[in-house]
């Protein structure tokens, strides 16, 4: 853990700018798979399909300019595990998000892989992707060294489900010492009562929640200063 400067001058988080909230930013684009986004994909959040505009509006100004763009995926292992106990679709007779499954979905063409992210919001040549077995995207990887290694500062996180591996992700970037703000309409759920309880909570004690076009808004300020 590594604790984040601050000024002497703010005295909550609301007194932090807007600027600064997003300094030397990174977008995070957590688990938007196949196997959670596609229609009738075993793990299926049918909102995530509406965060797809608003996290493609986020890749398009962080690649303009020029800031780094990261991807989580989610992967469970194909021997009896704990979270086996909590998503039974990982389990042998699914095998979501097994590593080098392919399956079918009913709103693309052929068999395509489980765990890759969705084509619509593809990764680019050079763009991390991080790969994960279990909720946190910090936990036993090595996305702390690559982004401290990109010099970045502060995380936009946006993707599914909110409040488990986005909110895990967004807790551990706190405690990693990074700026973090949920993006509101980035970010989807199968509970809508879960996610908004996350997004309160985490406003209270660990970043700041803003829809897309308020951050893009600071992102704009950021570069003015």
């Amino acid at each position: 853990m590594s604790a984040a400067a601050i000024s002497s001058e703010w005295k909550d988080a609301a007194d932090v700018p807007p600027a600064e909230r997003v300094a030397d930013a990174a977008l995070l684009i957590v688990d938007m798979q196949n196997d959670f986004v596609r229609i009738g994909a075993p793990l299926e959040v049918p909102d995530a399909r509406a965060t797809i505009e608003p996290i493609r509006r986020l890749i398009a100004a962080f690649r303009a300019l020029g800031r780094p763009v990261v991807y989580t995926r989610f992967y469970a292992r194909d021997t009896p595990e704990l979270m086996w106990l909590w998503s039974r679709q990982c389990q042998a007779e699914v095998k979501c998000c097994w590593k080098g499954v392919k399956r079918t979905y009913a709103d693309a063409d052929g068999e395509l892989e489980c765990g890759d992210v969705i084509a619509e919001l593809a990764p680019q040549p050079g763009e991390a992707v991080i790969d994960k077995f279990g909720y946190g995207s910090f936990h036993a990887t090595d996305l702390d060294a690559r982004l401290k290694a990109l010099g970045v500062r502060s995380l936009l996180v946006t993707g599914t489900v909110a409040q488990i591996c986005v909110e895990e992700t967004a807790r551990e970037a706190f405690h990693h010492g990074y700026r973090t703000t949920l993006i509101s309409d980035g970010v989807s759920s199968f509970a809508p009562d879960l996610q908004a309880a996350t997004l309160r909570n985490f406003a209270m004690k660990f970043g700041w929640v803003a829809d897309s076009g308020t951050a893009l808004g600071w992102l704009k300020t950021a570069g003015k200063s």
